[in-house]
């Protein structure tokens, strides 16, 4: 089959705005969610500085009685707070639980995952109690906020989800994975719609690892909010953060069937791996497989590299930034005089790692919604290797209309996704 699918709901829990109105409203004011963290100062992490999602337990307790939040993971809470958002702005009801009217939605799936899982709880519950011999402490309901498909899990018992409900992990990969996922769903008829994303929590047990290999960012500890510096030649490494982002995907006939409000299309996707060859590693993307992928999603959106009308980066911060800049060039063809506009969300947002994706990708379809493109803050010293481009790295908000937007994301094991997305008029 050959369905078109479109984007008809939007919910994200971001470390500098709840909802997409808080959300673009930060983006716009180029206002950074990023915070020091006196739980990483206290473990002597060189990385002192994180974003952290603000007021989850109370955002929880708006749409959850307490016996349900007692079973609830922080990353449970976060995912089912944005799917409930994506739901109702694409108009659609949750059905009862119970009684002669109880039902699910049959046609309708999920894929929602996470890089690092439930580390947090595992850190927090199972090892202390294990170590201490107290299992039963631990609870009945550790399985599901341990389990890496606890969020979606959970999601699709609230919403009433009758499809495929399952969860992926590809790294910094996994949200934008998680999105592609439900499109070749949908497009191969297996179902109507898909609420797709990623959530991660925030904890420094799911830090630790990349504290330890020195990519995380040491040099603002005493500066949070100019920790985060993609494409900046002071950049000193990314920073770790948290949140969620959902999106709910349908084929536009079931989307227009029901007169859904449409917000963009996805024309083309690209999933794929470097194989680890030509410079590819476990943490290094390989620039021969990054490009195949950007220009396999060119391929099925069949459009030219000029029609892309801006960016949305991976760009974390870190050595990899220069190489990024210059594998999209080169997929693309374009010079840098020719080049999109190019920004990284993650200059205010952090490394949201498995949530990174989706969360960037609302971000991009704020910016199409709306008209604007944000400041991609903390570079003000462009890296010499991307000068080139830097007329495209925007220093201030631009008020532009968006048609045609791109956004990858790139994982350790080299792992590449992209996605190409169209405003709907």
């Amino acid at each position: 089959m050959n369905r078109r699918i479109v984007i008809t709901g939007m919910g994200v829990f971001a470390p500098n705005g709840r909802g997409k109105e808080a959300f673009a409203e930060a983006l716009k004011a180029g206002k950074s969610g990023i915070t020091h963290r006196p739980e990483m100062a206290d473990k002597k992490f060189g990385c002192q500085v994180g974003g952290v999602c603000s007021d989850i337990d109370e955002a929880a307790a708006e749409h959850f009685q307490e016996s349900d939040l007692f079973a609830m993971s922080q990353g449970m809470k976060l995912g089912s707070v944005a799917a409930l958002e994506a739901f109702a702005e694409a108009g659609l009801e949750i059905p009862p639980e119970s009684g002669e009217t109880a039902y699910v939605h049959e046609d309708t799936g999920a894929m929602i995952g996470t890089g690092i899982g439930g580390l947090d709880v595992f850190a927090d519950k199972v090892y202390p109690n294990v170590e201490a011999k107290t299992i039963r402490r631990m609870g009945s309901t550790v399985v599901e906020q341990i389990m890496c498909s606890g969020t979606s899990a959970k999601i699709a018992g609230i919403l009433g989800l009758g499809n495929q409900v399952s969860a992926n992990s590809s790294a910094c990969s996994t949200g934008t994975e998680a999105i592609i996922s439900g499109y070749e769903r949908i497009k191969l008829g297996l179902a109507d719609r898909m609420l797709v994303g990623g959530v991660e929590a925030a904890h420094p047990h799911i830090w630790a690892g990349f504290d330890s290999m020195r990519v995380l960012s040491r040099k603002f500890n005493d500066d949070p909010e100019r920790a985060s510096r993609p494409m900046s030649q002071s950049a000193g490494g990314f920073v770790p953060s948290s949140g969620a982002g959902i999106l709910v995907l349908e084929s536009l006939e079931t989307a227009q069937k029901r007169g859904a409000n449409i917000i963009a299309e996805i024309l083309g996707t690209s999933l794929n791996c470097g194989g680890m060859r030509f410079g590819g590693t476990m943490t290094l993307p390989s620039a021969a497989g990054v490009k195949r992928c950007i220009r396999q999603a060119m391929m099925e959106a069949e459009i030219e590299p000029t029609d892309i009308d801006y960016i949305n980066g991976h760009l974390t911060a870190t050595m990899a930034d220069p190489l990024e800049v210059k594998n999209w060039s080169d997929a693309l063809e374009l010079s840098p005089d020719k080049f999109p506009t190019i920004n990284s969300t993650k200059s205010m947002i952090g490394h949201g790692l498995g949530a990174a994706g989706v969360m960037e990708s609302i971000a991009g379809l704020l910016q199409m919604k709306h008209g604007f493109i944000h400041p991609s803050i903390n570079c003000e010293d462009v890296h010499e290797k991307v000068a080139p481009f830097a007329g495209s790295i925007p220093q201030k908000l631009i008020h532009k209309d968006i048609d045609i937007f791109a956004k990858a994301s790139f994982g350790f094991g080299d792992v590449n996704s992209c996605l190409i997305f169209k405003k709907w008029s």
